[in-house]
């Protein structure tokens, strides 16, 4: 499904930002969609927030991701929204469990879709330092560090599955710019 633009680039492509919360995931993919061109930026989060409202009433799941709807329906919205606006589409979401990675890739395989995952890693001292400076989402915090212990548990396999960047000394506007030169180099 990847065709060339008028500017030699590769369209209908899905960027990936994997990482835990600290890595550098927002701050990444705002530098980011300043440099690429034809960008958008898709919170696949949203999926999940509409999927916990009309299921409400069923057997609660403890994250978003635990529903299969929201593994079947990201790669089917990423399709959509590349559909109605081609480039490049950034999908900025922590994905640490391998099974439900399985299926989201099969899922973007079935859609003819190229991912390009990156996950954006720092040491623990490092996520934890910026996790408790971080003053947008104060109340995120206890949830935030609850979640370094399963990050570490799926960096063996996130290493296999994707390209890591160690952001621990790297700005993002650097980490942006490891990025798209990365992309550069698999649309030539």
């Amino acid at each position: 499904m990847n065709q060339p633009s008028s500017t030699g680039k590769l369209t209908d492509t899905v960027v990936w930002i994997n990482g835990t919360f600290g890595a550098g995931k927002t701050t990444t993919v705002t530098r980011l969609t300043e440099l690429l061109p034809d960008t958008l930026v898709f919170d696949s989060e949203l999926v999940g927030h509409l999927l916990r409202h009309l299921l409400r009433s069923r057997p609660p799941v403890g994250d978003f991701q635990d529903y299969p709807a929201w593994r079947y329906l990201v790669p089917h919205t990423a399709a959509q929204l590349l559909a109605h606006s081609g480039g490049t589409l950034v999908i900025p979401q922590t994905v640490l469990v391998e099974q439900y990675w399985k299926e989201l890739m099969s899922g973007f395989d079935g859609l003819g879709l190229t991912v390009h995952h990156v996950v954006l890693h720092a040491d623990r001292d490092t996520l934890t330092h910026r996790i408790d400076n971080d003053t947008a989402e104060a109340g995120a915090r206890p949830w935030r560090l609850d979640h370094l212990d399963a990050y570490e548990r799926a960096l063996p396999w996130l290493r296999e599955a994707a390209h890591v960047i160690d952001t621990t000394e790297l700005a993002p506007a650097d980490t942006a710019r490891t990025i798209a030169a990365r992309l550069g180099q698999a649309e030539s």
